[in-house]
């Protein structure tokens, strides 16, 4: 099998890093390209001497014709509003992209920029086709349109979690719309590499802190996926907390059953008929709740689900690693369905405990 080419783009960075550690031995995707625009022009190993590359490659400026000549896909690891400035050139090069930050989650620009206005007021883009036409990477439910995407907007690890446990429930219409509530912790790795006086050790140690409580950047990339599957405008309540951890995530979503004789067995096995041809989801029993450590460093995502019969409440449980199915794992979950490969193909899904 002739490997597929790929450009890993903003490689020193935590998302970066982790696409090129899931690559090293992938045996039918091959870096080819290493860029960034503060590294440019030093050598891997003076950045990363703990992940050594063959040939120990120069990191290059991110050109999208240098891209194109030697790559056939590119992850984008880039801070937001920086991966629009280079999407359309590589596409109009043929290089297929899986976009790791939020720049094409949104189906509108106007959207984006709503949201991201700090971002919008730095950059000009004038791309909202793109935006219409990028595939919302969440390998789960949007398999077939990832095999034949040009451009793939990989979700947020926050978003992730939540709407893993949430769309089953949406789709078939057995919770309310309305009242959903979302809590959600995540380790200090979510915040990125660059230096920040809330993730420093003497800050987050020994802490949990709630932040972004009104207006969280992920709120509205959930509510928009939950509308579609809903087919209804949805608004929900999502509040993120800051834990003493490097990485993991857990979202737990409250809302209310309809019918409120549904029991947890039945809610338990809606998700598995939902995730039954999805190998990086896994549905836990009934009473067995999902911790962090048990997917650290995976891919996956375990699943759990309680109904309060005294509320009618359901109660939806998900972990994952917010670097892997959060980030780097889901792009190349996306990058192997690009590529014609198994979704799974050069992924861990089994943990290294404790």
């Amino acid at each position: 099998m002739t490997s597929k080419r790929v450009a890993v783009i903003g490689a020193s960075g935590y998302g970066g890093l982790q696409t090129l550690r899931l690559l090293h031995q992938h045996p039918g995707l091959e870096v080819t390209f290493l860029g960034g625009e503060r590294s440019s022009g030093k050598r891997w190993s003076s950045l990363v001497p703990f992940l050594p590359l063959a040939g120990d490659p120069v990191v290059q400026s991110p050109d999208p014709a240098a891209i194109a000549e030697q790559a056939d896909f590119a992850v984008l690891s880039l801070p937001n509003g920086l991966a629009a400035q280079l999407v359309p050139a590589l596409l109009e090069r043929g290089v297929r992209v899986v976009d790791l930050s939020a720049d094409y989650r949104y189906r509108s620009l106007e959207d984006w920029k709503q949201v991201y206005v700090q971002e919008a007021q730095e950059v000009n883009r004038s791309d909202s086709h793109l935006c219409q036409s990028a595939v919302y990477g969440l390998p789960e439910w949007e398999a077939e349109r990832i095999r034949e995407a040009r451009l793939v907007a990989a979700p947020g690890c926050f978003p992730t979690a939540s709407l893993l446990g949430l769309l089953p429930f949406l789709k078939q219409g057995l919770i309310d719309t309305s009242g959903i509530v979302i809590d959600a912790k995540t380790g200090t790795s979510g915040g990125g590499r660059a230096a920040k006086e809330n993730l420093l050790l003497a800050e987050a140690s020994e802490a949990v802190a709630p932040y972004g409580v009104v207006g969280h950047r992920h709120t509205s990339e959930i509510e928009q996926a939950a509308s579609q599957a809903a087919g209804q405008p949805i608004q929900l309540q999502f509040t993120p907390h800051l834990m003493p951890m490097v990485r993991g995530l857990l979202a737990t979503v409250y809302c209310r059953l309809r019918d409120p004789g549904l029991r947890s067995e039945d809610c338990r096995t809606l998700l598995e008929a939902a995730y039954r041809h999805a190998p990086c989801v896994d549905v836990l029993p009934v009473g067995t709740y999902p911790s962090t450590k048990w997917v650290r460093q995976t891919n996956r995502a375990l699943l759990s689900v309680q109904v309060d019969p005294r509320t009618g409440q359901l109660i939806v449980m998900a972990a994952i690693d917010n670097l892997v199915k959060g980030q780097a794992g889901q792009g190349v979950q996306c990058l192997n369905l690009m590529a014609g490969l198994d979704a799974t193909t050069g992924l861990p899904l089994l943990p290294f405990y404790p």
